[in-house]
């Protein structure tokens, strides 16, 4: 019993002195949507959505909203097993990064079988035929491509960070990215 009156809106404690007080108040909030706070999951649902859709868009491109839907499905599915709710957007990235190939992969294996092209959705500021041709470039990419250099060039993540996110070694991390740019110079030439 969490000693708080479910009724009262929920309101984490003050940290500890030297501690966030965001990256705390995150992590009650973690602690409170575990315990069933049904407040405390939807402002976690409202705080995951655009950091989940900005990593699904650019990989899944335009079945990108159906990746970022799926990841926080199973973000809140799984929510109890995650153990240090410090941890939350790291694991949030992980499940994101993944549902977006997933569904990358099933768009071309659906293109390949005759149906349309993925045309690419990739939001982007700026002049709207510079975002047209980024999300053209995008688009011809694999999955695994549009994935390294999104979670490299536009999250900022290490190699290690990306290669510990994609399970996959640090040298075949170096090698897709190195591929993708490549490809994307390429394409982008074009």
């Amino acid at each position: 019993m969490s000693g708080r009156d479910p009724a009262e809106p929920f309101a984490p404690s003050p940290p500890p002195p030297g501690v966030d007080a965001s990256a705390e108040a995150e992590a009650e909030l973690v602690r409170a949507a575990q315990r069933g706070d049904a407040l405390a999951l939807a402002s976690l649902v409202d705080r995951l959505a655009p950091f989940v859709g900005r990593i699904c868009g650019p990989i899944a491109l335009e079945h990108g909203e159906d990746a970022a839907q799926e990841a926080l499905i199973a973000l809140l599915r799984d929510l109890p097993s995650l153990r240090e709710p410090r941890a939350l957007h790291g694991w949030a990235r992980r499940i994101a990064a993944r549902e977006a190939v997933r569904h990358a992969r099933a768009a071309r294996r659906e293109a390949a079988r005759g149906t349309d092209a993925v045309a690419a959705a990739l939001p982007a500021p700026g002049d709207p035929a510079l975002a047209s041709d980024v999300r053209r470039v995008l688009g011809a990419l694999g999955a695994e491509q549009r994935a390294i250099l999104v979670l490299r060039d536009l999250e900022g993540l290490s190699e290690q960070e990306a290669a510990t996110l994609l399970e996959v070694e640090l040298g075949t991390v170096k090698s897709r990215l190195s591929r993708a740019r490549a490809a994307f110079r390429r394409r982008w030439s074009s």
